[in-house]
């Protein structure tokens, strides 16, 4: 296993994970904020990869301090665009609490939070795609991405934290 330990200065950061030869698996990159200062926050953290079916899914860990808002999204259609061959053409986003339980769930983001998405300048591109806005309690989630009716392709989950 490996990791990095670096002082970074506010900025946009990737971390790219890939198989030793070529290899390919499941992989999990963790993000950890150790000197904790007031004026130092994470805003944003998103995954690219491969939706298949069944168990085969595309999740993203986070965990939330204090009660915290935040918006939730599936990016696959709009991906291709990017030049990403094979994008998921039609991404379900679901929210599972710590215990499991799922905590919310979308198809289609032009639903009932359309305007509200729209107003923080983060809409999807694609109307198959997903996204959702949330407050949570403190506690661990995940995001789930899965594809309608068991389709695959790669997909984006993105969580950002909302002020």
């Amino acid at each position: 296993e490996a990791a990095i330990v670096a002082t970074l200065q506010p900025g946009s950061y990737t971390a790219v994970v890939r198989g030793k030869g070529e290899t390919t698996g499941v992989a999990l990159v963790e993000a950890f904020d150790l000197e904790q200062r007031p004026d130092s926050k994470l805003v944003n953290i998103s995954t690219r990869g491969f939706v298949a079916s069944g168990e085969n899914v595309l999740i993203g860990g986070f965990i939330v301090g204090p009660t915290t808002r935040v918006a939730v999204r599936a990016i696959g259609p709009s991906l291709a665009a990017a030049g990403v061959a094979q994008p998921l053409q039609d991404p379900v986003l679901q929210v599972v609490n710590g215990n499991g339980e799922v905590v919310r769930t979308n198809d289609n983001w032009e639903g009932p939070q359309k305007a509200e998405i729209e107003a923080l300048g983060i809409a999807p591109s694609d109307k198959r795609e997903s996204a959702l806005i949330e407050t949570l309690t403190a506690g661990s989630y995940t995001a789930v991405v899965r594809g309608v009716a068991g389709g695959t392709g790669v997909g984006l989950v993105e969580v950002y934290n909302l002020p």
